[in-house]
């Protein structure tokens, strides 16, 4: 991890001017964006056969179009955006169908043979995000959905989605959603009600014990990291869908990390100072109220990754000094998290080293990088669902979202501190540093992990449509250690996968068990082979804490003083507008 050096004159010029550019680019490396679409070009440029191919392909899937056929079988059905009755009819067909032919002829093109991975599937990508704002169910006279509805009702959903466009330029974003969370989902009165108590602050976090429900719980507690991207109420949402209430009304007494959000005074944090300050002094203060019991451990998404390393750290020799005054490891559960970040999903995309430079000159500006240009990210990621369909629907046909509690929580951005920011990015993005045994507490001088050392039995949960932590990339834990491994796959997304209650319609799970030093066997061959069960997987995972905690007894209280303020703390509360 390198040290912060004094900017020379000349490298705050290039930074100021890379900064001011930013803006134009939507915070991407032009440099990035500019080699891609260069190893493209050259490689087309320099393939007389493949730009004959693709001549030829363009020509059927034009003849296709004009006879209103060429769609891949079922293809029109698979998207959510043509699956209405009315684009059966002409002359929609043959703009759905043309549209769709247009992908059909863009997958073809992008990737060529001799191209860098990394460049095709950011040439691939970019051309979907083209497409998706060329759609014809983006626009008023392509959609026959909106204009049936406009005719029907007069013109009503154009006229109420004009009073929506009104709004959303008068009043910005943040501002909205910031009101609206105010006024339906308050931190404190309507999620994250689950009563408890801080038990721990430092400068970065704060831990929170929440008070047990039962007469009688299991001795050994759990410990929930989640990501410092979010704030950790997601796993504490409303009281039907929290699974915190949930574990404690199952005689779990739980502890969760709630991160401080920074500022720019907070621009020097670094990777080492979040695993110290978060989960191991987490691991401190729960050895002093729950004396010589054993932690279940569990991290979501990177406070997954970060509690990998805390468990790695622990593990191996030298690495924590003081290891005799933290609180052992029963078990580790990691929730939608890699450690090995060779296959990183969608966000990879956009992670190269000149992304990374870029990103590092406009945070050292700021101090931090915006949770804004987080949401930001996501969004581009997925324009499809959250942008251009969301805009059909609220400007074209006049509807509003709903406000749910997920949406209010994925609202409520968090920063991070700029200079830990690009230790991650480098260290695990770049360098894929805890998988190859190379990643250091300490900095240069400090000792290498190594997840090799982890023998305790490890519970994992990937998400089947996890666009930030694909599910075979979860999986890879199976190939960098020896431990018995009980592996989840569940339906949904990164977020609704994991907030997914019993109870939960239309949710299932698959999950198998790999006895430590077991055989490897490949993800694919992993999905064919292991049972599906239907229904919530929090079942389950309670089930596997149950069996390896000892026999309950009565509950704990905390000691007279412990208690440092009443639940959700004050660091969740903490909100800054970009």
């Amino acid at each position: 991890m390198n040290e912060p050096h004094e900017e020379s004159p000349t490298e705050r010029l290039d930074r100021l001017l890379h900064v001011a550019a930013a803006p134009l680019t939507g915070g991407l490396s032009p440099v990035s964006l500019s080699l891609a679409w260069a190893d493209w070009a050259w490689h087309l440029g320099v393939s007389p056969g493949r730009q004959m191919e693709l001549a030829a392909l363009a020509a059927q899937l034009g003849a296709d179009t004009l006879q209103g056929n060429g769609n891949p079988a079922g293809a029109a059905d698979e998207d959510p955006r043509f699956r209405h009755p009315d684009w059966e009819a002409w002359p929609f067909h043959l703009m759905r169908v043309g549209f769709r032919n247009a992908e059909t002829w863009w997958q073809a093109a992008a990737k060529l043979p001799g191209m860098t991975p990394h460049h095709a599937e950011l040439t691939h990508f970019m051309a979907q995000q083209w497409l998706g704002a060329l759609t014809p169910a983006n626009w008023l006279p392509g959609n026959p959905v909106v204009l049936h509805a406009n005719l029907e009702k007069l013109g009503a959903p154009l006229r109420q989605g004009w009073l929506n466009w009104l709004e959303d330029m008068a009043t910005p974003a943040g501002e909205r959603a910031a009101a609206e969370r105010e006024a339906h989902f308050k931190v404190g009165r309507d999620v994250a009600v689950t009563p408890g108590e801080v038990v721990m602050r430092n400068g970065l976090a704060e831990l929170i014990r929440y008070t047990p429900q039962t007469k009688t719980v299991h001795p050994e507690p759990v410990l929930i990291v989640p990501s410092w991207i979010m704030k950790y109420y997601i796993l504490d949402l409303s009281p039907h869908n929290s699974l915190v209430r949930w574990l404690v009304s199952q005689g779990h007494v739980v502890y969760m990390l709630s991160w401080k959000n920074p500022d720019a005074a907070d621009h020097e944090l670094t990777m080492d100072d979040y695993l110290q300050r978060g989960p191991l002094d987490a691991l401190r203060a729960i050895a002093r109220l729950e004396p010589k019991q054993p932690v279940h451990a569990m991290g979501y998404c990177l406070g997954g990754t970060l509690m990998a390393i805390a468990a790695a750290a622990l593990a191996g020799d030298g690495v924590v000094s003081d290891r005799k005054r933290l609180a052992a490891l029963k078990t580790l559960t990691l929730l939608a998290a890699q450690v090995d970040f060779s296959e990183p999903g969608e966000l990879g995309l956009f992670i190269d080293e000149s992304q990374v430079a870029y990103l590092q000159e406009q945070n050292r500006e700021r101090g931090y990088f915006p949770g804004e240009a987080m949401a930001g990210s996501f969004q581009f990621l997925h324009s499809r669902d959250l942008v251009w369909t969301r805009r059909m629907r609220e400007y074209l046909m006049g509807e509003r979202e709903q406000p749910s509690d997920l949406m209010a929580w994925n609202s409520d951005t968090t920063r991070m501190p700029a200079r830990m920011h690009h230790e991650y990015l480098v260290s695990l993005y770049l360098h894929n540093a805890l998988a190859m045994g190379t990643y250091r507490v300490g900095g240069h001088d400090g000792k290498a992990l190594s997840l090799a050392d982890l023998h305790l039995p490890v519970f994992m949960v990937g998400t089947t449509r996890d666009h930030v932590s694909p599910w075979r990339s979860v999986y890879k834990l199976h190939h960098l250690c020896d431990a018995e491994i009980s592996f989840a796959l569940v339906s949904g997304g990164h977020n609704a996968g994991i907030v997914s209650e019993p109870g939960h319609a239309h949710r299932s799970y698959r999950l198998a068990t790999r006895p430590a030093r077991g055989a490897w066997i490949a993800a694919d061959d992993w999905e064919r082979q292991a049972a599906e069960h239907e229904g919530s997987w929090w079942p389950a995972w309670q089930q596997w804490l149950a069996g390896h905690s000892s026999r309950r007894r009565a509950a704990l209280r905390l000691p007279r003083g412990a208690s440092l303020g009443a639940a959700p703390g004050e660091y969740v509360l903490k909100c800054y507008p970009d």
